[in-house]
């Protein structure tokens, strides 16, 4: 492994014959999208002699910063729609209901429509970063280059299975071609997976490399692939994906709701807004532990970038993410809420008084969670406070604090489905008192232990309250989850229904509230990318490759949220655009059917 500052060395030359091999790759590359880094290099043996390019006014960083997160943001989409859709199908084929067949292709005519899109912006990337960072990319391209080929493969694979999967749905409804069919959506998903660890690899070997001198080309591409932070970023995309997926797909239903024009969209429409909402919710979940086991092994392979992270300039951003997270699970609840008042009648007396004590809860929470560290603005501030810290709302600053009320936030929301699942139905299990004491009990004293562990974190040494108490209070809250949900679904089995659903009654706010949850998680991945990229400050690939353009520096956090701001918006009106392509068969199919009548 190279210890930080070491000068970086040359790891094996590629010129043994390759020359025509790594022009092909770098066309098919651009073609087809690579979504991060590539291969640069001007012949067999020789390194790119330019080390940076610039555009006057623009910025060669601020070019490469949009397309690579509007780039991101569509692979995030693209490669989590399939993962529901394939599930979608699987439910309408066990249960024989065909709103969950015709929800999944609607699903997938979503990503047929994003699909290329992604590509044209992984060949631009593609092309900005050979121009822009030719030595950089021809350094990475000599260390990846067996990942570069696996993933072409990859891609043609991905490519192939998607024409088949959505040319083929109307001619494989039937029998074993129905088999054929849901196979083939696996092997989507399975392509799917494996094209977004890939180039993972390459963006983690950037904040944590670990490179051999000798061996094999493909020891030496396998050694820089399974670096510290590798597997952490896997899990925690696979789960945003899932969300943002969710979520835009919700945002798409919301839309689709307050233009219906009949009551059977309107049904159709609430229907999936509430697919997507419940998938979004699914994902939210379990990505806040997802980013806490990239924190900690981050702060093991470097504590310097853990801090800057955590405890320096880029801590600020930690304190947007909470406000961003927070409104998130307060339209996620909002949706929720609203779903049990409107699409089950007498509901709104009932649940009126739960609701109330959640709500109040969220937002208890949510202000101990944006409370930043400190509050000082200048020396004066500090003289009359006595310190950085406000005597009060200094305490509610530390890490205890907020993995305490992050872990109750996911508790009340989970306990939000658990209701919104269970409304409108009777238990008539003869064990249904005990399985709901039990249930009662155990979301009673998880949310104590949660808050006993996060207060005695207070007294404890650092290194104690991060190994073991953030651990137990994550692993408490998954019992919770795992405990509940199967007795749930037991007891609901035999449950009679007293209040039939009633689809396409809710009010346009809901439709308000998909489109906000939306913008939120798109506001929180381009937060996020920024925090990742900023962690490394004045290195290419950190402790390995200093940069020494320019733009050797992380930017200022109000410059940065701007940028995080045209990108959200230019991120929406792509989308938009695309959903808009997509309708425009429908349009014109309805419009045929009406001229016909």
């Amino acid at each position: 492994m190279l210890n930080h500052g070491e000068h970086p060395r040359r790891i094996a030359s590629t010129g043994r014959g390759q020359g025509s091999l790594l022009a092909g790759l770098l066309v098919f590359l651009a073609l087809a999208g690579a979504p991060l880094l590539g291969l640069a290099q001007d012949a067999p043996g020789q390194t790119a002699g330019v080390a940076y390019r610039d555009i006057p006014a623009v910025g060669s960083r601020n070019i490469v910063w949009v397309i690579a997160q509007l780039h991101l943001l569509l692979a995030g989409f693209v490669l989590g729609v399939p993962i529901f859709a394939w599930i979608c199908e699987i439910v309408g084929w066990k249960t024989g209901e065909k709103r969950y067949d015709k929800l999944a292709k609607e699903f997938t005519k979503l990503l047929t429509s994003s699909y290329a899109t992604t590509a044209l912006f992984g060949g631009i990337l593609l092309f900005m970063l050979i121009g822009f960072y030719p030595k950089l990319m021809a350094y990475l391209g000599d260390i990846f280059f067996p990942s570069f080929v696996v993933y072409c493969i990859l891609f043609l694979l991905e490519t192939a299975t998607l024409y088949l999967y959505w040319y083929g749905w109307d001619a494989m409804q039937e029998g074993s071609k129905k088999t054929l069919h849901l196979f083939l959506g696996f092997l989507l998903n399975v392509f799917a997976f494996f094209i977004m660890i890939v180039p993972n690899s390459w963006a983690t070997f950037q904040a944590s490399p670990v490179v051999i001198a000798e061996g094999s080309d493909l020891a030496r591409a396998w050694a820089a692939t399974w670096n510290p932070t590798w597997w952490p970023v896997n899990i925690h995309r696979l789960i945003a994906n899932v969300v943002l997926g969710g979520y835009i797909c919700g945002a798409y239903a919301g839309i689709r709701y307050l233009s219906a024009k009949t009551a059977e969209e309107r049904e159709h429409y609430d229907w999936m807004g509430y697919v997507g909402n419940f998938i979004g919710v699914f994902g939210l979940l379990p990505l806040p532990f997802a980013g806490y086991w990239l924190m900690r092994e981050i702060y093991q392979y470097n504590q310097q970038m853990g801090i800057t992270l955590m405890g320096g300039f880029l801590s600020w951003l930690f304190i947007l993410q909470a406000m961003l997270i927070g409104v998130l699970f307060l339209g996620s609840n909002y949706y929720f809420w609203m779903g049990i008042t409107h699409r089950i009648p007498g509901s709104e007396v009932k649940y009126r008084r739960p609701i109330m004590a959640m709500l109040v809860i969220l937002l208890l929470c949510l202000g101990v969670w944006m409370t930043p560290h400190s509050l000082v603005a200048s020396l004066e501030e500090a003289r009359k406070m006595g310190g950085t810290h406000h005597p009060l709302l200094g305490v509610f600053g530390v890490m205890s604090a907020k993995m305490t009320v992050a872990n109750l936030m996911i508790l009340v929301t989970f306990m939000s489905f658990i209701m919104y699942w269970r409304a409108g139905k009777e238990e008539t299990a003869g064990w249904a008192k005990v399985a709901k004491s039990i249930m009662g009990g155990v979301l009673g004293v998880a949310a104590i232990v949660v808050i006993v562990l996060g207060v005695w974190g207070y007294f404890v040494p650092a290194i104690v309250r991060i190994n073991y108490f953030s651990v137990a209070q994550v692993l408490i809250v998954l019992f919770v989850m795992l405990t509940i949900t199967p007795l749930t679904a037991l007891l609901l089995r035999s449950a009679k229904t007293t209040t039939e659903m009633v689809w396409g009654r809710m009010p346009p706010r809901a439709g308000y509230a998909l489109v906000l949850n939306a913008v939120m998680v798109i506001l929180l991945m381009t937060l996020m990318g920024y925090a990742r990229s900023s962690s490394r400050v004045h290195w290419h690939i950190y402790g390995v490759m200093r940069d020494s353009s320019q733009y050797a520096y992380s930017p200022a956090l109000g410059y940065a949220a701007a940028l995080m701001s045209l990108n959200t918006f230019l991120f929406c009106m792509l989308v938009a655009f695309i959903f808009w392509v997509a309708t425009m068969g429908e349009k014109a199919k309805a419009g045929g059917g009406g001229g016909k009548g």
